[in-house]
């Protein structure tokens, strides 16, 4: 449960303590997510176990371990001793849960564990199936008696991994740990892992000198300090799950190798990185951070709408909204502070301009620019979810130069020491800086292979005390003679229960690469590579939020001139009618047609073009159906206007080569 990361320590929700057992009953048979907890709650309630058998089938071996827990919690609460701390420590009891209990906070519970002894042993995951014997240093805890893993005199450094893949943290992370890992070898330390996912290549053993199939939580990770006693921990490189660690490891002792838990909180509390923004003279959106419904209902006024709103300490953009109204503002804060009360909410004043995206090294005293990535879709999209074009292929000097200006300053002022990220925002010849990440991207992997340098390896180096002008990389590094592309890939044909729409929070699964020396080829192989169908010719369906109507006209133009059937619904059909494109009405969904889901299951449109509004934020609107229609049966859709004009550059490129080849 620990290992999920969703802010659960126990086999208890909150939110379902004040269900009726009737009301329990009810949300077991949903199967969801959060079964497991409504499983526990009704135990505590009183259904019996033949009653939970019944209903869910799970096996009665698992129903009599939840219930051997929650009977723990009663001895817990009310006969208290070490012993009976033990017993519930070799349950899987979290230092933090029994803080709750004995009310006491959870290093003072770790403490306690340490005064009397209590703490895991680590046996060695069996890779053989006990076939023969054999030392494998992959381990897992448990509070038995023989301990496996062999403690060595050597000098040590301790890796955090990303803990569990999902949407918004992916291999990525996963890439720059491995490369890092090799780095620490190289450089003659013994390189150990904490990492708690199966599927990825840090948690194959092989990679590092131990791996430690552990929680990254607080707890479990100082016990593995307590046996290994490292020089200190890398948290950089395993994104939003490391850092997080990072002030409580350093408040008890624990070395963090890397930026420290104070350049850490520069970068992410609002407070002290608008402070330090102002003293550099680096401009960024106005904005600030708030911590009630009121005082966010206030600062968005002070503001003005439209506001992007985000919470603090998040990865993949968790939760990020672009919003234009109170009404919505409000909606958006009560779901963040019910996920997150402790950590401020950001309300920044939203520009339109073109996003950028550096990945930086600083030693403290020099800084290494790999390059600057340019994305496609203009700000509102998450950066994971945009296409990406090294070297910038629309920005002018100037803004490079101010951009690489920025850089330098914030590694070197904020006392960052390794890698960090910077996003910003270039809007009427003005440079804003959005956010500085003091940790390892997902664009690492993709800036790698574009640079041909390896970022996280040169990072790590520098994080032990090599200087960047002794490892040889100083300045912006020289862009090569070709252009790389990076194009977000989706699982929404798996993920059935999610909207297409981009916005700014990360739904993209993966990327693909394509590179060329020039840019539309390489546009071209990178939407090939993500799995888009790119069609030279066939049907357009257009159904366009009037906002977009006038940015979108040019776009449908394009296709047309192309020779593209052009097919609409009504208010965008009128609209493109009257711009002289000959389209096709087809009737709304709303309307009880069936016209636009016919066509598109039978194959008879290319490509969905539609943008929306606040307004459809409702699943079950006309745009939302023809979305998902569309993905169900593999028909690209766009919602952001600015992948359509690329799409529209590769396709005139690659139809004025066949009819130039035809001609000839």
């Amino acid at each position: 449960v620990r290992s999920l990361e969703n802010k659960v320590d126990h086999l208890y929700l909150p939110k379902l303590e004040n269900y009726s057992k009737e009301e329990l009953i009810d949300f077991i048979l949903e199967q969801n997510d959060e079964r497991i907890f409504a499983i526990s709650e009704a135990i505590r309630k009183g259904v019996t176990l033949d009653d939970i058998y019944q209903i869910t089938k799970i096996d009665k071996f698992f129903l009599e371990k939840i219930a051997n827990i929650i009977d723990y919690e009663n001895i817990l609460k009310n006969n208290y001793s070490i012993e009976v701390l033990k017993e519930v420590k070799a349950l899987g009891f979290s230092d933090k849960y029994i803080g709750k209990v004995l009310n006491m906070t959870e290093k003072e519970v770790f403490n306690l564990r340490k005064e009397n002894n209590i703490f895991p042993v680590y046996k060695m995951i069996d890779s053989c199936a006990g076939e023969f014997d054999s030392y494998v240093p992959y381990f897992y805890s448990t509070y038995k008696s023989e301990n496996e893993s062999i403690v060595s005199d050597n000098k040590k450094v301790i890796v955090l991994g990303s803990g569990p893949i999902r949407i918004g943290q992916g291999v990525e992370f996963d890439y720059s740990t491995v490369h890092a890992i090799w780095a620490i070898k190289e450089k003659g330390y013994e390189a150990i892992i904490i990492n708690n996912n199966p599927e990825t290549v840090s948690t194959d053993y092989t990679i590092s000198d131990k791996l430690y199939f552990e929680p990254l939580c607080y707890e479990d990770v100082k016990n593995i300090i307590e046996l290994e006693k490292p020089l200190g921990v890398v948290v950089s490189l395993g994104g939003q799950t490391a850092i997080n660690l990072a002030s409580d490891l350093e408040k008890h002792g624990v070395k963090i190798i890397g930026s420290s838990s104070d350049a850490i909180d520069a970068c992410e509390d609002r407070k002290i990185f608008e402070q330090k923004m102002t003293a550099l003279e680096i401009l960024m959106p106005i904005g600030k951070g708030v911590l009630t419904i009121e005082e966010g209902i206030k600062t968005a006024k002070e503001i003005g709408y439209p506001v992007l709103v985000r919470p603090s300490f998040v990865l993949g953009g968790r939760m990020m909204h672009i919003v234009n109204d109170e009404e919505n503002l409000i909606s958006f804060m009560k779901e963040v502070f019910e996920f997150d009360p402790l950590h401020p909410l950001l309300i920044d004043k939203y520009i339109r301009g073109v996003e950028c995206e550096v990945d930086a090294i600083t030693d403290g005293k020099n800084v290494f620019i790999p390059g600057i990535m340019e994305h496609i879709e203009k700000t509102g999209v998450h950066s994971g979810d945009s296409m990406s074009v090294y070297p910038p292929h629309t920005l002018n000097e100037k803004a490079i130069s101010v951009i690489c200006d920025y850089t330098k300053k914030i590694g070197l002022n904020l006392g960052l020491i390794g890698l960090y990220n910077i996003q910003f925002i270039v809007s009427n010849d003005k440079v804003y800086v959005i956010e500085v990440n003091p940790r390892s991207s997902r664009t690492v992997p993709f800036m790698s292979k574009a640079t041909n340098v390896s970022i996280a390896n040169l990072a790590a180096k520098v994080m032990l005390g090599y200087s960047l002008k002794d490892l040889g990389y100083v300045g912006l590094y020289p862009n090569r003679n070709k252009y790389f592309v990076k194009t977000p890939t989706f699982s929404f044909t798996k993920i059935t229960g999610i909207d297409v729409v981009l916005t700014p929070e990360m739904k993209s699964t993966g990327e693909a690469i394509g590179y060329d020396r020039s840019l539309n080829r390489a546009l071209y192989k990178s939407l090939k590579a993500s799995g888009l169908k790119v069609s030279n010719y066939g049907t357009v369906l257009a159904t366009i939020a009037d906002s977009d109507k006038e940015e979108a006209l040019s776009l449908i133009k394009r296709f047309y001139e192309l020779g593209f059937n052009i097919v609409a619904t009504s208010g965008t059909a009128k609209f493109l009618k009257q711009n002289n494109i000959r389209t096709r009405v087809l009737k709304k969904i709303s309307e009880g047609s069936e016209d636009i889901i016919d066509l598109l299951r039978k194959g008879h449109i290319n490509y969905v073009i539609n943008t929306t509004t606040d307004e459809s934020k409702h699943i079950n609107n006309d745009g939302a159906i023809i979305r998902r229609t569309a993905i169900d049966n593999n028909v690209a859709v766009f919602t952001c206007l600015d992948t359509v004009k690329v799409l529209l550059d590769v396709l005139e490129e690659t139809t004025m080569k066949i009819s130039t080849i035809d001609e000839e």
